[in-house]
């Protein structure tokens, strides 16, 4: 089963590693522990040639200055903190595939995964090459290069009530919502020129580039979750404002705004603050109420107005 996982027998250990890919055993241990994997002693033979070519990939876009020097174990950390959520649902699939034999047929098991992984990487490739051509289309026609900071739409949609779904609904019953949730979350997002940046159990982080887009995203998301009998719900707000991007991720008060109202919101409401209002008034499609100030951990005199259709 290793071996049909990893490509290839395990046959070095870190410190041959280390010598072979040319870097100080230091150096590939710090890699190592911000890929999120555990210690290795010095004789445990776990390492394949893949390992190598892989260290040794990095050192050469460290060395050409592709990845700055500073940069190299968030880089490393980043892309293993998203391939380890893909290699959890993966094995999700095959224990659900395999049932009880997962565990006790493990010849059934390794002559499944032989099948399925090359499908699995063919899959991965495509769809990686397809979101980083578009990624990188949106960055040649909307900034400048080398600037991390731009002016977005950041919007948090939260499950009302998911608290007390977790304690009545069974396993099944949660993997069913929490998946209905995201397809319909990430579907109804892309539709309306969105990405979603981040599930986490019962919300979702989304950005887009204009109001309108995330007044769409976000009114959308309402009307249908209204139509689906299994999903409690929403509780969304809207922020605009400057956003700093860094390895798929978004910072900054704009995102932290948005998160507190989603906190204050009501049950199947869109709050949006002060820019997101300035933007959408007067225009003909959408109706703002004023809420007022709005008291929210952090931020004094924040307003907030409820967004609706017109």
């Amino acid at each position: 089963m290793e071996e049909i996982l990893l490509g290839s027998p395990p046959q070095y250990t870190k410190g041959e590693i280390a010598e072979a890919s040319g870097v100080s055993l230091e150096r590939a241990e710090q890699l190592w522990q911000a890929m999120g994997f555990a210690h290795v002693d010095s004789d445990e033979v776990i390492f394949t040639d893949a390992d190598v070519a892989a260290l040794r990939a990095l050192v050469s876009l460290v060395s050409a200055e592709v990845i700055p020097d500073e940069l190299e174990s968030a880089v490393a950390r980043s892309l293993a903190q998203t391939m380890s959520r893909l290699a959890e649902w993966q094995t999700g699939l095959f224990k659900s595939l395999l049932g009880q034999s997962f565990v006790t047929d493990v010849d059934t098991t390794t002559e499944v995964a032989a099948a399925i992984v090359p499908v699995m990487e063919k899959m991965q490739d495509y769809v990686w090459r397809r979101h980083l051509a578009a990624t990188v289309s949106r960055e040649l026609d909307e900034r400048d290069p080398g600037i991390d900071e731009r002016v977005q739409v950041v919007g948090f949609a939260d499950l009302v009530g998911y608290t007390r779904l977790i304690r009545d609904f069974t396993e099944l019953e949660l993997t069913r919502l929490i998946d209905g949730f995201e397809s319909l979350a990430g579907g109804v997002v892309a539709q309306n020129h969105g990405r979603v940046i981040k599930t986490v159990g019962d919300e979702v982080l989304f950005v887009a580039d204009s109001p309108q887009e995330g007044a769409e995203i976000a009114l959308t998301l309402n009307e249908e979750i209204a139509k689906n009998d299994l999903l409690p719900p929403l509780r969304i707000a809207l922020a605009r404002g400057p956003v700093l991007a860094r390895f798929g991720d978004v910072y900054g008060s704009t995102v932290n705004i948005a998160s507190r109202l989603t906190s204050v919101a009501r049950p199947a409401s869109v709050l949006i603050d002060r820019e997101m209002a300035a933007a959408l008034r007067g225009h003909e499609a959408y109706k703002l109420i004023s809420v007022g100030p709005t008291k929210v951990q952090s931020f004094r005199g924040l307003r907030a107005w409820a967004l609706k259709r017109r």
